[in-house]
């Protein structure tokens, strides 16, 4: 049977066995009017005044947006926001691009993200975690670090963060408190909020909310310079806006969590030998780094000792920041890598998502669909498969002609679990 994944910006279309189990979300349509949707909101938000009531007309306003490896519409919603505080000048906003330890963008991919209009009319900063005179403490997290978020957000009069809700493989759910941190926060409160205990914590995971101390964090941060209005979108498998949820942060992003896990996350009642995964194509699938999500999603329903197939299409590479592919050449196995991270002594940028990938390593092979060399996949320990439906036809004399196989075409935009 034919499949299609989201791959890049195209896609790819695949030829499985007609065993192979699909495990999508519900198909939700696109709002009717989704910008009208979104005014609606903004003027009738959940647990908050309407927006344009709350700003006043000499307020600075930071509107803080998700970076270029998420997909969310900031194209739609950012002239939406500024259209609905029309009082405001525009030279009272800045945007600031919540990068986290991603690379800054340039004007080229912000007129992609964002029009060209407000590239040109509004005032844009990308976060720089490791430069302190850009940051300010805003004090100190019960977990053991200062806090360090982005100054031109902190010294505004109206903080406003964007950003789409969907699962997420270890704060529970991205959007909401998320946006702002670790988007907008220094090195040093994101190297805690990434360490070796609070993710291998099992309560760091898709979709829990309770007792997580990933998200608990987030939440304490955004407690210490909180947002003061949220506007977050669910998206659907073409990206389109499905539902909008805006207003009071906490109380907004809880419902749209809500929304998101009823509409996104899938029971199964066993585990598979085999799991094809897509990174829900571009932008996620911008590099292996953010396919650990991809994995991350197979990983749930995979048989100990089974296969992953991963397809996303890398084509910024490794990626080109951070010590992610250095950290893999400190160890000789993903064991090892993880006795190496879990050492209270070891701490090192990007250590957090080479101990996530390390932890699927250990419980099942993992194959890389890309546009990366052998090299680059076999020097994170990966094992590079040139053609999905060879390697499923290989995968046969390990498992048999009746192995099971599932295929999560959306890639970690559903996410499936078994109750064990």
């Amino acid at each position: 049977m034919n499949t299609e994944l989201l791959y890049g910006k195209e896609g790819l279309t695949l030829d499985l066995p007609e065993n192979a189990y699909i495990i999508e979300p519900k198909n939700l349509p696109k709002l009717g009017n989704d910008k009208e949707a979104i005014k609606e909101h903004l003027r009738n938000p959940i647990g908050s005044p309407s927006l344009k009531e709350s700003v006043k007309t000499t307020d600075i306003v930071s509107i803080v947006i998700s970076d270029i490896t998420r997909p969310t519409p900031n194209h739609i919603l950012v002239p939406i926001l500024i259209e609905e505080l029309d009082h405001v000048p525009l030279e009272n906003f800045v945007i600031i691009n919540g990068t986290g330890t991603h690379r800054d963008q340039t004007r080229e991919e912000f007129v992609q993200m964002l029009g060209e209009w407000i590239v040109d009319n509004i005032r844009i900063v990308n976060n720089h975690c490791h430069d302190k005179d850009t940051l300010v403490n805003v004090g100190k997290s019960k977990f053991g670090c200062d806090v360090y978020l982005n100054k031109d957000y902190v010294e505004s009069d109206f903080r406003i963060v964007t950003g789409f809700i969907e699962p997420h493989f270890f704060a529970g759910f991205s959007g909401g408190p998320k946006g702002m941190m670790p988007g907008i926060a220094g090195i040093e409160t994101i190297m805690t909020f990434h360490n070796a205990k609070m993710i291998g914590d099992p309560l760091a995971t898709w979709g829990n909310m309770e007792d997580n101390p990933v998200q608990d964090m987030t939440r304490e941060v955004n407690g210490m310079c909180k947002p003061d209005f949220m506007l977050n979108v669910t998206l659907n498998r073409e990206k389109e806006i499905t539902a909008v949820f805006a207003g009071e942060l906490y109380e907004a992003h809880d419902r749209g969590c809500e929304f998101a896990k009823e509409h996104t996350m899938s029971r199964c009642d066993e585990r598979f030998d085999v799991v094809i995964a897509s990174n829900s194509g571009y932008p996620l699938d911008q590099n292996l780094y953010q396919a650990v999500k991809g994995m991350s999603a197979a990983h749930k329903v995979v048989k100990e000792g089974g296969s992953i197939i991963i397809a996303s299409e890398c084509s910024d590479g490794l990626p080109d920041h951070g010590n992610y592919s250095k950290i893999f050449d400190m160890a000789d196995s993903p064991q090892g890598l993880l006795d190496m991270i879990n050492d209270p002594e070891f701490k090192m940028f990007d250590q957090w998502q080479v101990q996530k990938q390390a932890v699927i390593q250990v419980w099942a092979d993992v194959y890389v669909y890309s546009k990366l060399t052998d090299e680059q996949v076999e020097g994170t320990m990966l094992k590079p498969s040139h053609d999905i439906e060879k390697t499923i036809e290989d995968l046969k004399g390990k498992y048999g002609e009746d192995m099971s196989i599932a295929v999560l075409p959306l890639g970690p935009l559903t996410i499936p679990y078994v109750e064990e």
